[in-house]
C-alpha cells in the first residue's frame, strides 16, 4: 500500500492539531475563522466514494467528533461542513465555526476576506483549546 502524503498546499495553509484513527486534523492558518481540515490518511483519495464503506462510516463518526469539539471550543452559532476539492484534489473535509455577523456571514467563507495568519502565540492557544475539546 502506498504511503500517505499530505498535499503541500494543505500542509502549507494549516497547522497540525490531532491525529484520529482515520484523519489528520489540522487548523487552517486563518484567524478570520476557526476552521479545521480533516484529511483521511490514505493515499490517492480524491472523492468520498474512494473510501471503503467502513472508512466512510468512520469518517462520518470523526466529522461528528470534530464538529462537536469545535462547537464546544468556540460556542459558534453554526457549523459549516464541506468536502469540495476543486483547488486541492486530495480528499479533505472542512469543518468551520461560523457566527452571525462574521466577516463572510451569511455567505461562504471562500474568497471573502484575505487570510490573516495566526500569531505563534494565538495559534498555540487555539490548538490547545481545540485539542482539549477533541481528545
Amino acid at each position: 500500500m502506498a504511503q500517505f502524503t499530505l498535499d503541500p498546499q494543505l500542509e502549507g495553509d494549516s497547522l497540525p492539531l490531532a491525529e484520529l484513527e482515520l484523519c489528520s486534523v489540522r487548523l487552517m492558518n486563518d484567524a478570520n475563522f476557526v476552521w479545521l481540515l480533516m484529511v483521511p490518511q490514505r493515499s490517492s483519495l480524491v472523492e468520498l466514494i474512494d473510501l471503503a464503506r467502513g472508512e466512510q462510516h468512520l469518517l462520518m463518526d470523526e466529522i461528528r467528533q470534530v464538529s462537536q469539539a469545535l462547537q464546544q471550543a468556540t460556542g459558534c452559532d453554526k457549523l459549516n461542513v464541506a468536502q469540495l476539492g476543486n483547488q486541492v484534489r486530495q480528499l479533505h473535509v472542512h469543518v468551520i465555526a461560523r457566527n452571525e455577523g462574521d466577516g463572510a456571514w451569511p455567505g461562504p467563507i471562500w474568497g471573502k476576506l484575505p487570510a490573516r495568519p495566526y500569531s505563534d502565540q494565538d495559534a498555540e492557544k487555539m490548538i490547545e483549546t481545540l485539542r482539549a475539546a477533541l481528545l
